[in-house]
């Protein structure tokens, strides 16, 4: 794909997510359909399914040749080579249903399996984020880069999520990372979403972020827009990212990134998407 049709599918992207935003500024405060999912703390509402169908039937008629996945309606249907719209309507949804405005759109593209488009729209924070693969990163069409001086995690603030899960497991994983890693570093802050926390980390207002249980719709348009942004994506145990494992570790440079997963006592091991 060249970079004529990357930037046109990034402006689509653009165009869709403003309207998506729309859609869930009109609906903030009045969800009469909320449900559980996977957990009591794992919820999805009509808005959500609403925007994930307006934008799939969008996308659609703009590329009738590309894959499709969604977390509402199109979840586990497999990551392949072929050019793949990647949705989270609203990522964030718990700070959705409490109107709670750290919450966004998340919208990425894949080709080879690798992003190379990625759209985060918070329409209750006025932030579009945006990059595509090559060409930086933006912020409300302001160029944005990581913070260059954090050197070592007591330099660094970091953002993590205790997550929708709850099993026991999860649990222990959750307060034994904090533990090991609050006290080594500025502060942890838990804000509900995934794509906004490495938002946060590509425009320097944090410095790393960590995550277990996440999905493929939550990183792959915020990881690409952090590598723009001059950080680091990579496993929580210092591989390379696989944005289908569920897992997700990024950081300003490789130093905070190397010196988060050596303290990070667990390591979860999650089906895949």
């Amino acid at each position: 794909m060249d970079g004529q049709e990357l930037l046109r599918c990034e402006r689509i992207a653009v165009s869709l997510a403003f309207e998506a935003g729309l859609m869930m500024k009109s609906a903030s405060g009045r969800n009469k359909e909320i449900s559980e999912k996977d957990s009591f703390a794992d919820l999805v509402t009509e808005t959500d399914k609403a925007i994930e169908k307006f934008l799939f039937t969008e996308f659609k008629r703009q590329f009738p040749d590309f894959r499709f996945i969604g977390e509402e309606t199109s979840a586990g249907v497999g990551l392949t080579v072929e050019p793949t719209w990647i949705v989270d309507p609203i990522d964030g949804t718990m700070n959705f249903v409490h109107t709670f405005p750290y919450t966004c759109v998340s919208i990425g593209l894949t080709v080879n399996k690798v992003p190379v488009v990625g759209v985060v729209y918070s329409p209750f924070l006025s932030k579009l984020y945006t990059a595509r693969k090559g060409w930086g990163a933006y912020c409300n069409g302001q160029p944005i880069s990581v913070r260059q001086s954090c050197k070592s995690l007591n330099e660094a603030l970091l953002l993590c999520e205790f997550g929708g899960q709850r099993d026991e497991e999860k649990r222990n994983a959750v307060f034994r990372n904090l533990e090991a890693v609050g006290w080594l570093s500025h502060g942890v802050r838990c804000l509900g979403s995934a794509a906004l926390n490495l938002c946060c980390v590509a425009d320097g207002s944090a410095d790393a972020n960590w995550e277990f249980g996440l999905h493929v719709w939550d990183m792959a348009a915020a990881s690409l827009i952090l590598t723009e942004a001059g950080g680091v994506v990579m496993d929580t145990k210092g591989g390379p990212l696989d944005i289908m494992s569920r897992r997700i570790l990024g950081a300003c440079n490789r130093n905070i990134a190397d010196e988060l997963s050596r303290t990070l006592p667990i390591h979860l091991e999650l089906e895949r998407d």
